[in-house]
């Protein structure tokens, strides 16, 4: 089974990687999350939300991701690679995070055995998710 969408959006640049440190806690760094990090999350998870259905994936996933980010006024052309920041780990981290905080798709990105994420420069900006259930 699989489930496949598109969400047509500026894809964000901040990601898991953003967080910030906190006053040490029994000599121990806490991180948490930036109120612009919150709120990069709250993106995705509301354009998540209308792809949340029925469907919930089990067992072993395959993760695809394909970033697209504007190219107009940049110089590059649609369809080129995006090699400037961020890393493709990192935006891959934060749009899981994102996916497990909605409930929905799978029980939890743990479940995720593959992972595939790409950038591009792209006429129309947004991020394409592909999950499906490996057998």
């Amino acid at each position: 089974m699989t489930i496949e969408f598109f969400m047509p959006m500026v894809p964000p640049t901040m990601t898991h990687q953003d967080k910030q440190l906190a006053v040490k806690k029994n000599g121990k760094p806490v991180m948490f999350d930036s109120a612009e990090l919150k709120a990069v999350r709250a993106k995705l998870r509301d354009h998540l939300g209308p792809h949340v259905g029925d469907i919930r994936l089990n067992g072993a996933l395959r993760l695809m991701t394909k970033w697209c980010w504007p190219c107009e006024g940049t110089g590059h052309g649609n369809g080129e690679y995006h090699t400037d920041k961020p890393d493709t780990d990192n935006v891959a981290k934060t749009l899981k995070d994102a996916m497990e905080d909605v409930g929905a798709f799978a029980v939890g990105d743990q479940q995720v055995a593959s992972d595939i994420t790409e950038k591009f420069w792209a006429d129309v900006p947004g991020i394409y998710v592909r999950l499906e259930e490996l057998t």
